[in-house]
């Protein structure tokens, strides 16, 4: 009964979504046991720390400082070229994140089967994580979230054989596809060309064309290109990046929501609204070409001075009679249509 009632459980699990709240459910009683079965280490992490010889604190300090100072001074590079590349996106109306908003996220377990590479994060649909999220450690892109429950999530590993990524080639911008394959320490590049200008050592970065993840991260290092005359594609090889086996602490990428269409729409309102605030009351309307003519003939300020395009031919008609000396001008100005009168006035001038 055990071994039939566990059967029928996987199948539900596997091809609907009933079982759904009861996991999450369930998450919350699990995510003690992760605390629990953790707590021994971080009992001996702690107890290390607190015998830690002086001179290893000192060497430590030493070196610390130093990798401060030469962060410091790549810090004060790349804060130039941030707004050197805020300015040139403002240039071609992107509208582009230049800088994600990032949460510090911990490992707390790993999904014990051997042919699906998932991990499982301190963090859950209450702390703002959604579907499709992208993670990523110090080193490069890591995966993405498939599963959520109130407090915890699951991470699907690049090197998951489900998983694939477009990415681009950092040296010369060639896209391509790369897909898990089951080794936590190899990726391969799905269809790439025989042809194709790709080496070993090349850096794969993240192009952003799936909407998914955030792009310019790094994601693999090319290790191996294999060329066969016989084959359409070359056969080529990366090794990830990010420490998949060995990383403790993850970000999670909160990106922009909106879609490409809407980001666009966007910039271009406030592009818009940018221009409009800083001419002001714009004078170039292209009704204003006829306008001095029909200033000549009728002198009137406030006439030269409507905006409105429709409104002007109506004018010269209205403030012509006033004018005694060209009355023998106007009486067939007003029979003829608006737009003729103020050729026919500037001729006899």
């Amino acid at each position: 009964m055990l071994v039939v009632l566990s059967v029928a459980l996987m199948v539900v699990d596997a091809r609907f979504t009933l079982l759904k709240p009861v996991r999450s459910q369930m998450s919350l009683v699990l995510m003690q046991s992760y605390w629990i079965t953790d707590l021994p280490q971080r009992l001996w992490q702690g107890v290390a720390s607190q015998f830690g010889s002086r001179t290893e604190l000192v060497a430590e300090n030493e070196k610390l400082k130093t990798e401060n100072l030469l962060l410091q001074g790549r810090m004060q590079k790349l804060a130039a070229l941030t707004e050197q590349n805020v300015r040139l996106r403002e240039l071609l109306n992107s509208s582009a994140l230049v800088n994600e908003k990032v949460e510090v996220a911990e490992l707390i377990g790993m999904d014990p089967n051997p042919f699906t590479h998932r991990i499982i994060i301190n963090k859950g649909e209450r702390d703002g994580v959604f579907l499709g999220q992208p993670v990523l450690d110090a080193r490069g892109l890591m995966g993405q979230v498939v599963e959520l429950m109130p407090y915890t999530s699951r991470v699907l590993l690049l090197t998951d054989t489900t998983h694939s990524i477009p990415v681009q080639v950092n040296r010369n911008g060639l896209r391509a596809i790369a897909s898990g394959t089951g080794n936590p320490e190899r990726l391969e590049l799905r269809h790439v060309a025989d042809t194709a200008d790709i080496k070993e050592g090349d850096l794969l970065v993240s192009s952003g064309l799936g909407q998914r993840f955030p792009a310019g991260y790094p994601v693999a290092t090319v290790k191996e290109v294999i060329h066969d005359s016989g084959q359409p594609f070359a056969i080529v090889r990366a090794v990830p990046t990010a420490a998949l086996n060995r990383s403790r602490y993850l970000l999670l990428v909160f990106s922009d929501p909106r879609t490409a269409e809407e980001r666009a729409n966007d910039a271009a309102q406030a592009q818009e609204a940018q221009d409009q605030q800083g001419a002001g009351a714009a004078p170039v309307v292209p009704a204003t070409v006829p306008k001095p003519a029909a200033a000549a003939n009728a002198g009137a300020a406030p006439a030269t001075a409507t905006p409105a395009a429709p409104a002007t031919p109506a004018k010269p008609a209205a403030h012509a009679p006033a004018k005694p000396v060209h009355k023998p001008v106007v009486k067939p100005a007003a029979a003829k249509p608006p737009a003729a009168a103020p050729a026919t006035t500037g001729g006899r001038e």
